[in-house]
Order: structure tokens, then sequence, then C-alpha cells
């Protein structure tokens, strides 16, 4: 969620709505597909969180970054990776760490981890490829930045069929899952949508096209449960997609209402002044990046400090913060 709202929403407005959205939304949508809600007794499939951590987290993230609004030089200025090394360490972070993630929610050393396992690796590749193949095929250059989001779209899409789904499956299931994504984030940037790190179209719609295509290729004979569109049982594709309304549309009304609730109590959004020089800055007291010259640590006494800062950018703005 936070990806869809940095650099503008208050440190304490936030760990508050957190706490309030993990209470509110989080674990109600958790207890219907995971413990033994309407969802689970409709028959929706998901293995590790597609809907329940992407699709919820995505759509809680674009009614924020709605609420909260874009920053203040959204639009006007090129905001890329300060570091695409780093960007693509993470990528491979994140791959790493998903093993874990998916195979886990077996909670045993089960064949089903197992699949989910080998599922996790072969469907971020075909994401990958695919990703790769649309951006040559529109004339476009194949960069660092988009191999890695098209990593972290994959293992989305993989999230709620890990454990449901036979390896070659997974590998159709990955190239599928590249092109919505692909094209959302697109559509995304010709909007005023700031949506910094794009949680709408990889974790909303990755998730959401997850979801669905779970319920085209779910296979008993992999995974012991129910068989999806290939296996002779078209009604799973409804039941996932039913899922996913359900789980959008209460995420998106639940994360509205708790952040205007909280904005009649406290102010949500940082000032533009505070914007200006940055919230490393007034509110946690560092700069994470100073141009080689050594870091800068605000202790809680130099006020001062902050205070000229800010000075500084009002009067490079021209005074009009």
């Amino acid at each position: 969620i936070s990806g869809a709202i940095v650099e503008r929403m208050r440190f304490g407005a936030y760990l508050m709505f957190i706490v309030l959205w993990v209470l509110g939304v989080y674990a109600p949508v958790a207890h219907w597909v995971w413990g033994g809600g309407f969802l689970a007794t409709a028959g929706a499939l998901d293995f590790a969180g597609g809907a329940v951590v992407h699709v919820n987290a995505a759509a809680a993230a674009l009614a924020a970054a709605l609420v909260v609004g874009p920053r203040k030089d959204y639009g006007r200025h090129a905001m890329l990776p300060h570091n695409v090394p780093f960007t693509l360490l993470g990528a491979g972070l994140l791959w790493f760490g998903w093993f874990g993630f998916n195979a886990g929610s077996a909670l045993a050393a089960t064949p089903a981890a197992a699949l989910a396992f080998v599922n996790t690796l072969l469907a971020p590749a075909a994401t990958l490829a695919a990703w790769t193949l649309i951006d040559l095929a529109r004339g476009g250059r194949v960069t660092a930045v988009g191999g890695a989001t098209a990593i972290v779209v994959g293992l989305v899409v993989v999230t709620p069929a890990a454990g449901y789904i036979g390896p070659a499956s997974a590998l159709a299931l990955g190239a599928l899952g590249a092109v919505p994504s692909y094209f959302a984030l697109i559509l995304r940037a010709r909007t005023k949508l700031d949506d910094s790190l794009d949680v709408v179209a990889a974790h909303g719609v990755g998730g959401a096209t997850g979801a669905i295509l779970t319920g085209v290729f779910a296979d008993a004979a992999w995974s012991g449960g129910p068989s999806g569109l290939l296996g002779g049982h078209p009604g799973q594709v409804l039941i996932q997609a039913y899922s996913v309304l359900a789980v959008l549309a209460y995420s998106a009304a639940g994360t509205f209402v708790i952040l205007k609730v909280m904005s009649l109590f406290m102010a949500l959004r940082i000032s533009k002044r505070v914007e200006g020089v940055g919230l490393d800055v007034i509110e946690h007291g560092e700069e994470a990046y100073t141009g080689g010259d050594g870091a800068i640590l605000v202790l809680p006494g130099d006020a001062a400090f902050a205070r000229s800062r800010m000075d500084v950018v009002a009067v490079q703005e021209g005074g009009r913060l």
C-alpha cells in the first residue's frame, strides 16, 4: 500500500491507518478465503494470497492514492529510480523471498509446497520473457527496470495458483499474466494517478489476472483439489472472478472510509513545504542520499536545521509554498 502514497503521507497517520486497515479490511478478507468464510464456501481458490494479499492491497493503494492526492511535482518532473542496479537487486531478493512466501503457504513440507516452489520459479521467468517480447514488438527498448517490474508481476500472478497448477500451466499463466499488467502500466501513465510503485498495475491487475487464470489452469491431478476450465469445470472461472470483485469492492470502500474518518481527526498529508524538504529530514531526522557528502542526522534538538532547510525550499519555490 505504501508504494502508492510515498513522499506525501504523514508517518503517524500511516501507522494508524495500517493498524485500522489490517483489523478492518485485511483480517475479514483473509477469513472470507482462508478461514471458512463465504468465499471459501463458494469454492474460491487462493493458494498464497493473489486476492487476499495482492488485490486487497492494490485496491487499498488505489483508494489511498486518490484520497491523499499526487505529489506536488507529479507530472512536471521525471521521477525515475535513483539506482537501477539496486532495483534489479531488489527484484532478485523479492524472487528469492517469494519461494518462502508461496511454498510456505502449504504450511508443511508437502508435495504442494514443492509444486508451489517450482511454479514460483517458472511463472516469473515466463512473464519476463513475454514482457521482453512485448517491448520488442512495440518497437521499444528492453529495460532493466521493465524487467524488474515483469518479475514482480510474474510473482504476483502465480501467487494464487502456485499449489494448484502444473509446471507447464505455470509457464502459460506467467506469459499470459504479463499482458494485462503491461498495458495497465501504460494506461496509468496517461492518468493523473500518482501510484509511485505501480501497485495497481503490478499487484492489482496481476493478482486479479492470476486469480482468474487459476480458475482456468487448476488441475486436480496436481493439487488433489478442484480443477478449472481446462479440467472440465468452467464454473471455477466465475467463482474466481466473483472472489476478485468481492475483495476489490470491500477493500476499496473500506480503505476510503477509514481514511475519510481519520481525516476528521488528523491531517493525513504533509504540507507542501515539508514535502519539498523531504519526509526523511523532517519526520525522521536523516537523509538517505546526500551526493557523497555523508549522511545528515537531524537530532531532536536540531529544529533550526529543519526550519532552515524549509526556508531554502521556500526561496527556491519563489515563496509559493
